[in-house]
């Protein structure tokens, strides 16, 4: 299998994982975060909450503020949604599809590879023509999108 292939499967396998995140993009977390609004939506106090968790209160407040402040690591936040009865779900969400960016990306080359060409022969009265110009930067474009996707981003 050839490296473009390799890099077709992979982004193929990363747009499935991520697509079922799609339908949370852009949900905006409690107020107060998941860990306060939950455990009060169950009804426990922050005493009851440690309990359960093995923890100290103060433990309990100090992680409800820090998920706020975005600042509660992974392992924390997963360890107080697990004495919860919840489930951690972590994902990246790309803001526009990932292989739009790869696309963006190696059009963007191509233009400024092949236009920067066509600006020294016009230098020297050379200029091919527009459609030739083209032409070039969409080959240029296939051959960056057939090669290393590495390169892309050199």
């Amino acid at each position: 299998m050839g490296t473009s292939n390799l890099y077709k499967l992979r982004l193929s396998q990363v747009e499935r994982a991520i697509e079922p995140f799609n339908t949370v993009k852009g949900a905006s977390v409690p107020p107060g975060g998941w860990l306060r609004s939950i455990r009060e939506a169950l009804g426990r106090s922050l005493r009851a909450q440690a309990e359960i968790a093995g923890v100290a209160p103060v433990t309990v407040n100090k992680s409800e503020r820090s998920e706020v402040e975005d600042r509660i690591s992974l392992a924390q936040l997963r360890k107080l949604a697990a004495a919860l009865d919840c489930e951690l779900v972590y994902g990246l969400v790309p803001r526009k599809p990932l292989r739009e960016m790869i696309e963006e990306r190696a059009d963007l080359l191509a233009k400024r590879e092949i236009l920067g060409v066509a600006h020294s022969m016009s230098l020297e009265d050379q200029r091919p023509s527009d459609a030739f110009i083209e032409r070039q930067i969409e080959e240029r474009r296939k051959e960056l999108l057939d090669g290393s996707w590495a390169r892309l981003w050199q």
